[in-house]
């Protein structure tokens, strides 16, 4: 039988380069303005992340860590608290995957923002706020520097640094076993899927 997590890859270590994103209560309007979320896909989404924080009405930029060279290749944030408070759209963690982010590190986020994350695979990981803002200023003075996180020690490394975070322990277990990508492991059950259905009064009901 086919192991329906085979083509779900494990989560269980991010390492790259950061980007500080400071402020508390960023709402997801905040990261993907309403305006931009008519389409069909998410392709595309991530050059408007955060884009009323990084452009004027003129469309000429702001002073925001997404607009920084330095910062182009990032691919783990480093927020405040209560991040992706507001609306439970969706769109705003699919625009941050397409900008091309990993994960999230922060003092706190919002709950569904956070379940949206893990359905992309990206974990949010938590620490309290002397940590979060001794890791932004550190990424601020070391744009070029590794993060290193790992999700099942729930430990992020960087510089001479080992710090730790908290990792929700259903998305930890989701991550590192490869059983966050609901869909896929639907369609990888779809014959038992099309058993349970059928066996389902309701469903069967003239």
């Amino acid at each position: 039988m086919t192991d329906p997590t085979e083509d779900i890859p494990e989560v269980d270590y991010v390492e790259g380069t950061g980007v500080p994103i400071r402020g508390n209560d960023i709402d997801t309007d905040q990261i993907i303005p309403a305006r931009f979320m008519k389409v069909v896909t998410f392709d595309g989404l991530g050059e408007f992340a955060f884009f009323d924080l990084r452009f004027d009405d003129e469309d000429d930029p702001k002073d925001h860590p997404f607009n920084e060279e330095r910062f182009a290749d990032a691919n783990v944030m480093v927020v405040n608290a209560n991040f992706g408070c507001g609306s439970s759209r969706e769109h705003a963690p699919q625009a941050l995957m397409r900008w091309g982010i990993d994960a999230i590190i922060g003092e706190s986020f919002a709950e569904i923002f956070a379940g949206n994350c893990l359905a992309l695979g990206i974990p949010t990981l938590t620490a309290d706020h002397e940590t979060i803002n001794e890791l932004q200023q550190w990424v601020d003075d070391n744009p070029d520097g590794q993060l290193e996180i790992d999700v099942p020690d729930e430990t992020v490394r960087y510089g001479e640094e080992e710090v730790s975070v908290s990792v929700d322990d259903a998305q930890r277990k989701a991550l590192v076993e490869g059983i966050w990508d609901t869909t896929a492991l639907m369609k990888a059950n779809e014959q038992a899927i099309a058993e349970t259905a059928a066996g389902l009064p309701y469903l069967n009901a003239n």
